[in-house]
């Protein structure tokens, strides 16, 4: 007769409530606690089609790899009636398609405020009446031009754009210039300081940035958002170290190119202190380098990678890679985070703006623990910056070699925001985000924490799914 004794420990899994899980550890048995959770309601029989999906792998390597193998210059700097062929009287917004009728506070408030600027009215108040016939105006997503635009996200004709470029391909990507925080046309402000501000913008600044870009080596985009990672900013609610770093480059040849750009000794040193002034200047860069990134991705058939997430103030939208430019939209939801002087959530707009293009690519909220200094402007804690990094690696396809983060151990950031893996573990992408007020003409109100509404990833897991259906 022989006896086994058994030598090696034991781990328990533990999965739901803790019931089990303590009272095994209260008999001194190792317990691994798995926070885990059943799929989204409703998506198991589109879950099971996608993963079935025989090009749903190789279509998903294909795009995050077209989307990690673009870099972004800044080339050019003109007008969007040059760039965009806007047309007098042709707006475009941030976020999915939307009417007058339908629009928030902030967004008809930088309509108004670019119906001013282009001449279409006297006062913005009567743009009003402009934009409720509809007759000689039009709106379009920025998403269909090639553009993003922050919060309210409005271009008219009349205002200068930064012009981004893939060299690899010649692609191109468009966004208007930063005007500063505060009362500003991007959060629906109306008033003449603003309009005067958007008027030195087209007369001077513009220009001086034209003639000093065309007077350089185009601008290394991409390396900034690698640099300025490595330095505490997460690329859209901190950019102070990108601005700083691409005054430093652009600096020099406002001043050598000012003659060619008619601007005067005191308009370049206006132009340069504005800039530095403004710690948000080099979103409206990480934004188009952002878009031109994804947008190598778009159309790859069977890839479940989403390739732009935007909101208009009302409608929170996004886009796939596998399903065309086709928009699976809900509401948008209001930031959690910090107020402004006096200002309560009863003031806050729903969230707006193309600006969670740099989660999309892997940036702002999915790089909260590169910057935790973060957390003082939109809330929250050093930990939970790192737990957000973290986290959204759960519901991505792979990491940003070029985007590291120090605190941990130089990891990528976490890349590809796919949507079967939202669907099965229902953890919603993390956007950092500023706050409009909700009356249109206020300005900005905050800045906090937001997640899309998580109907609109079911909504595209059952497009997908439909798809794979029709591919048998």
């Amino acid at each position: 007769m022989t006896s086994t004794v058994v030598t090696s420990t034991s781990t328990v899994v533990s999965v739901g409530t803790d019931l089990l899980a303590d009272a095994l550890a209260g008999q001194a048995v190792e317990v691994q606690r798995v926070d885990w959770r059943p799929p989204m309601p409703g998506t198991e029989s589109d879950l099971a089609t996608v993963a079935a999906d025989p090009l749903r792998h190789d279509a998903n390597r294909r795009a995050l790899d077209a989307m990690l193998g673009v870099t972004a210059r800044l080339v050019d700097v003109a007008p969007a009636a040059e760039v965009l062929g806007l047309q007098r009287g042709e707006f475009l917004h941030a976020g999915p398609p939307i009417t007058w009728d339908r629009a928030s506070g902030p967004l008809r408030g930088g309509l108004m405020a670019g119906a001013a600027l282009e001449g279409l009215v006297d006062d913005p108040e009567d743009a009003v009446a402009l934009f409720e016939s509809g007759s000689s105006v039009s709106l379009e997503p920025c998403h269909h031009r090639a553009t993003v635009g922050p919060m309210a996200g409005v271009v008219t004709p009349g205002m200068w754009m930064f012009v981004l470029e893939d060299p690899a391909s010649g692609r191109r990507t468009h966004c208007s210039l930063n005007e500063g925080l505060g009362k500003v046309l991007r959060y629906g402000a109306y008033s003449p300081e603003v309009l005067t501000r958007l008027r030195w913008m087209g007369d001077v600044l513009g220009p001086l940035l034209q003639a000093a870009v065309r007077a350089s080596e185009p601008v290394d985009v991409t390396g900034i958002l690698t640099q300025m990672l490595q330095m505490g900013d997460e690329a859209h609610n901190r950019n102070r170290a990108g601005t700083l770093m691409l005054l430093r480059d652009l600096a020099p040849a406002m001043v050598l190119s000012s003659h060619e750009a008619g601007a005067a000794t005191a308009d370049v040193a206006e132009a340069i202190r504005f800039v530095g002034a403004n710690d948000h200047f080099f979103l409206n860069l990480a934004m188009p380098a952002c878009k031109l990134a994804l947008d190598a991705a778009r159309g790859i058939e069977g890839s479940t990678m989403v390739v732009a997430m935007a909101r208009n103030g009302t409608d929170f939208g996004i886009q796939v890679a596998g399903t065309g430019d086709e928009w699976f939209t809900g509401p948008a939801q209001v930031a959690d985070g910090l107020y402004l002087g006096d200002y309560g959530p009863d003031d806050a707009n729903p969230d707006i703006g193309d600006s969670a293009i740099t989660e999309t690519a892997g940036i702002g909220g999915f790089a909260m623990a590169t910057a935790p200094a973060i957390v003082r402007l939109v809330g929250g804690s050093v930990p939970d910056a790192l737990a957000t990094t973290r986290r959204m690696h759960e519901i991505t396809l792979g990491e940003n070699p070029r985007w590291s983060v120090p605190v941990l151990d130089f990891q990528g950031t976490p890349t590809g925001i796919d949507v079967t893996r939202v669907c099965r573990t229902g953890i919603l992408p993390q956007i950092n985000t500023g706050m409009a007020g909700k009356v249109a003409g206020t300005g900005q109100v905050g800045a906090g924490l937001v997640t899309p509404p998580a109907e609109i990833f079911p909504k595209a897991l059952a497009r997908l799914a439909e798809l794979a259906r029709g591919r048998g």
